[in-house]
């Protein structure tokens, strides 16, 4: 596949180092030190704080089976490409080795920390401290529940050491017979089928782990034996999934990738700190850890295991207070009719204060609607529940031409996504897979009604996944629009992926890998422009991660032109703020809370001085990454409607500029802090649940100033001044 542009001469390499980047790696271990931190942060309540923890090291999990594992596969193969900050990837791996280290040891101390006020709280983690009826009751769940599932199995020469899969989990046991014969080895596979937390009976919340479970009970499993040794052991493998650039299948290929992902590489192992030293040296021996981390851990392992635990409590004295999602008024006053609210005017829905049915319900409606001809949709990650997936079948079955391009590539949603697929085939729907090279990532949805003597398209673009369950907890933007000129540019993007035919799209949309890119060098080079002349400037980018070396040198570029720049990256930023002659005019903030902030979004002066009228503000599914500027389909909205343009531009931006409550400033040397709380203190989550957006209220909105202007609070010590 041939690399797209649109004309602009290729930019000037990026000078590498430290000087100039952070460690891409290094920049995310932070990152999961800040979700760690609302573990500690005592204004959440108890159970939200065991959840950062579980997050957490959910999070670590992914970032050792992907991250970790390219680095150590560019190892085996002898790539020795440079990061952005100037080093091999040999040299990063002793780097993330040591900083993961620190983050287990604070995990496990941030569980230790927790254990004390939720058992004041009625809830024990596994408990050790059993009453002889817990431990009756215990030995009839272990004989009834755990037992009838296990399977011991002897490790000598006719048995030899057993396939564990990813996250896998298990114990090795050194026994001796009692009679004094020679000790025989045992492992057992903790299943990954049956709770890893096992509640005890009694009006308290008290927990025994399964893996101790079974330990206490080994003598039941193993009569005859006495046990001399165990330990106990987790291990991940490399899951990432390479394609093969000729692959004459893309879902076989799929298919099979999927199954060898479960057989790949072990890349990190954990050991139990009081692990018997001759069990220990077996597994280290039958492993084959030579290329694997080993860690060994004082705690207990797998923390994201307090999940499922953190779901089934009836406390909700100890987790946020609930909150309903609204839904827009402006459809409900054109009684539920989601074309004619959106004929009437664009409008912008924000979940998760916003409910995500209202999407659901444009799928619906244009599959009911008889004068509805043809749907085209985007499918990254949908989720296990089936409720796009369902509108969609349904508006194939009432006769409705329905286009689904599903991306095959969705890290660990790709065995679902083949699932959705198939069923949707069956339907009727077009299933369309995409490029072999770029993953389409770009989140769209078209439909096509027939209107008087023509057809009117009215579009949905959104910086989320057509994801129900995430839309209740990431912040996303869905832009709903019947714009003839962003109608037209979206169905060009659509057959870009269907049919491979370049689009040539509109200044009110750029799509990568064709000329996103390039569209937003040249809005960062008219802010230089503009300083450099003398007029008002400014960049104001929420973004999940900031890595691209070509994008941020413009951004340098435009701070030493003297054009502020506010930055809000939840996640890596690769990016060193607020060095002289460098980066200077640029701040940085990253904002970890309730909900996770996901929505992507762009401003720029456009000769006035930010946020003003005449900005140039945009959506987009895309990240400051070069995955999604050169290797994804992405899509960048601009947003012209001035209601709508004033809810991103007024409210969310200078809503996620003026949190106090939930946001850390980057330094120059790559430390983060916490703002410091003086009394005026603002929470962006806190506000959106309280708040009404402007472009969704209908009539309820006669004017912007019905609505609190938040870009006043904006003084002169705020972060954008």
């Amino acid at each position: 596949m041939t690399a797209f542009q649109d004309g602009s001469p290729p930019a000037e390499p990026s000078q590498f180092g430290p000087a100039r980047f952070f460690n891409r790696e290094l920049s995310w271990i932070a990152f999961n030190h800040r979700v760690l931190d609302e573990a500690c942060n005592d204004r959440h309540p108890l159970l939200e704080r065991l959840r950062f923890l579980a997050i957490s090291a959910a999070n670590l999990d992914e970032f050792i089976v992907v991250r970790v594992a390219g680095l150590k596969g560019q190892v085996r193969r002898g790539i020795d490409e440079l990061s952005n900050d100037g080093c091999t990837p040999a040299q990063q791996l002793v780097a993330i080795d040591a900083a993961i280290a620190r983050l287990r040891v604070r995990q496990q101390r941030v569980l230790l920390a927790l254990r004390r006020p939720l058992a004041a709280a009625g809830i024990a983690l596994t408990t050790t401290r059993l009453t002889r009826s817990d431990l009756a009751w215990l030995e009839t769940y272990f004989r009834e529940q755990i037992f009838p599932v296990i399977t011991p199995q002897a490790l000598d020469p006719a048995h030899p050491f057993p396939f564990i899969a990813n996250q896998g989990m298990g114990l090795l046991f050194r026994l001796e017979r009692e009679e004094g014969a020679a000790s025989v080895i045992e492992m057992i596979l903790v299943p990954a089928t049956l709770p890893r937390l096992i509640r005890l009976p009694g009006a308290e919340a008290r927990y025994v782990s399964l893996e101790e479970t079974i330990r206490r009970f080994a003598p039941l499993i193993f009569p005859g034996f006495a046990v001399r040794g165990s330990g106990l052991f987790r291990l991940l493998r490399d899951s990432d999934i390479e394609i093969e650039e000729d692959a004459e299948d893309l879902v076989r290929h799929y298919r099979t990738a999927i199954q060898r992902r479960r057989r790949g590489k072990v890349i990190w192992l954990e050991i139990e700190a009081r692990c018997d030293p001759a069990l220990e040296e077996l597994l280290l021996r039958s492993i084959g850890t030579r290329e694997a981390t080993v860690a060994r851990v004082r705690g207990l392992l797998d923390l994201s295991a307090f999940g499922p635990v953190i779901d089934v409590q009836d406390r909700p004295d100890l987790h946020f207070p609930p909150h309903s999602p609204r839904y827009p008024e402006r459809i409900a006053e054109h009684d539920g009719d989601c074309f004619a609210a959106i004929r009437e005017k664009d409008f912008i829905v924000q979940h998760p204060y916003e409910t995500f049915e209202v999407v659901l319900d444009f799928l619906k409606q244009a599959g009911a609607d008889p004068d509805v001809v043809a749907i085209k949709q985007t499918l990254y990650r949908a989720g296990k529940q089936p409720a796009v997936i369902d509108a969609l079948i349904a508006a194939a079955e009432a006769g409705k031409a329905v286009t689904a391009v599903v991306e095959l590539r969705a890290r660990f949603d790709e065995e679902q996504n083949l699932l959705w697929a198939a069923q949707l085939e069956r339907a009727g729907v077009q299933v369309i897979y995409g490029f072999v090279d770029y993953k389409t990532h770009a989140k769209m949805s078209l439909v096509i009604r027939r209107e008087g003597n023509g057809f009117a398209t009215y579009c949905h673009f959104g910086t989320g996944n057509y994801h129900p369950v995430t839309a209740r907890i990431y912040t996303d933007l869905s832009y709903f629009t019947a714009d003839p000129e962003l109608a037209n540019d979206a169905a060009q993007v659509f057959n870009f992926i269907t049919g491979y035919v370049t689009p040539h799209t509109s200044p009110s949309l750029a799509v990568s890998p064709v000329n996103l890119r390039e569209r937003l060098t040249g809005l960062i080079d008219s802010e230089i422009a503009s300083a450099e002349a003398g007029r008002p400037s400014g960049i104001w980018a929420k973004l999940n991660s900031l890595t691209d070396s070509r994008l941020i040198d413009r951004l340098y570029a435009a701070s030493n032109a003297g054009v502020p720049i506010d930055l809000v990256v939840r996640g890596i930023c690769a990016l060193r703020p607020g060095v002289a002659g460098l980066s200077e005019n640029i701040r940085v903030k990253s904002i970890v809370g309730r909900f996770l902030e996901h929505s992507r979004i762009w401003a720029f002066g456009n000769g006035e001085a930010l946020p003003s009228a005449s900005a140039a503000v945009f959506i987009s599914s895309a990240d400051g990454m070069t995955r999604n500027l050169d290797r994804r389909v992405e899509c960048l909205v601009r947003i012209k409607n001035p209601t709508v343009h004033s809810q991103v531009l007024d409210q969310v931006l200078v809503a996620n500029l003026l949190d106090t409550e939930q946001s850390w400033r980057l330094a120059s040397d790559g430390s983060y802090t916490r703002f410091a709380l003086d009394g005026r203190t603002f929470n962006l989550h806190r506000y959106f649940m309280t708040n009404p957006s402007l472009s969704g209220r209908g009539t309820a909105l006669h004017g912007v100033g019905d609505v609190p202007s938040l870009a006043e609070r904006l003084g002169p010590s705020s972060p954008a001044k």
